[in-house]
């Protein structure tokens, strides 16, 4: 793909991208093998784990978690009423605002390592990145923020996504869909969203003017970015998805550069 060359201008010391279909990559540019934080695109890989262990009984998102009238499906969905930093108190009654918290993922993680009675770093390698062969992929601190990984990993959590093997589809249909729809919030560094859609772990906001990875994605996608200057999106319209790993933190050059990237990859993917 010609648009991928685009990262090669990008004022980043290092970027790695890899697009890929449901039969797998099809074009890379970059060391995919490299190492990178990938930030808050490790929520999705907590949410993965966690709705590992709702098939397994060993959790339910009925449970109560978090803070008082909250539960885990709420600290998934950023509608726990939750800050956004670690320690920060609820600032919301469940449900009512769509507020962005580290700690709400945090908190369910936290939920899932207590009824499974191992770290969660563990559970998280075996019920996910062990059986999907991510070998690279590690959590070194916050389940929120603090996974290490590459994009030849995470394009193989991408197409788990197109496929699932390690999760029923109806579950991860259940993950895609908006859960308490009709939230207003912030995306952090971006903006504004009204609604701010959500469901179990994956971002739901796509499609949307002056979203992060442009207009070409239909609102259908899903995915995440995150703070370390890291993106993953799964088109299930266009069947197609993006891995995106740099070591420059977010911020207006990401705003600047990831827009027309992505849009160029879905023009040259539909062979406009």
């Amino acid at each position: 793909m010609q648009s991928l060359t685009a990262i090669d201008a990008w004022d980043v010391p290092h970027a790695a991208v890899a697009v890929l279909t449901p039969e797998g990559v099809v074009a890379h540019r970059g060391d995919t093998a490299r190492s990178f934080r990938i930030a808050s695109v490790a929520k999705l890989l907590t949410a993965y784990a966690t709705l590992v262990a709702v098939e397994e009984g060993t959790v339910a998102l009925e449970d109560p978690a978090g803070p008082p009238g909250a539960t885990l499906a709420h600290l998934l969905a950023h509608a726990s009423g939750y800050g956004f930093e670690s320690d920060a108190p609820a600032m919301a009654a469940p449900a009512s605002r769509r507020i962005y918290s580290n700690r709400g993922i945090e908190e369910a993680a936290a939920h899932v390592e207590a009824a499974a009675g191992i770290p969660f770093a563990t559970y998280l390698d075996e019920a996910v990145l062990a059986p999907l062969g991510m070998g690279s992929t590690e959590l070194r601190g916050s389940p929120a923020f603090g996974v290490w990984s590459c994009v030849d990993d995470l394009a193989r959590f991408a197409r788990e996504l197109f496929a699932p093997r390690v999760l029923a589809p109806e579950t991860v249909d259940e993950m895609r869909q908006v859960h308490f729809p009709g939230l207003s919030g912030v995306m952090p560094g971006v903006g504004r969203f009204d609604p701010l859609d959500w469901g179990l772990g994956f971002e739901r906001n796509f499609g949307r003017p002056g979203h992060w990875a442009g207009r070409r994605v239909s609102t259908g996608a899903f995915g995440h970015f995150g703070g370390a200057g890291t993106f993953l999106w799964i088109d299930p319209t266009a069947a197609v998805a993006c891995v995106c790993l740099t070591d420059r933190d977010f911020g207006p050059w990401a705003l600047e550069v990831w827009p027309p990237l992505c849009d160029a990859v879905l023009a040259e993917a539909a062979g406009g």
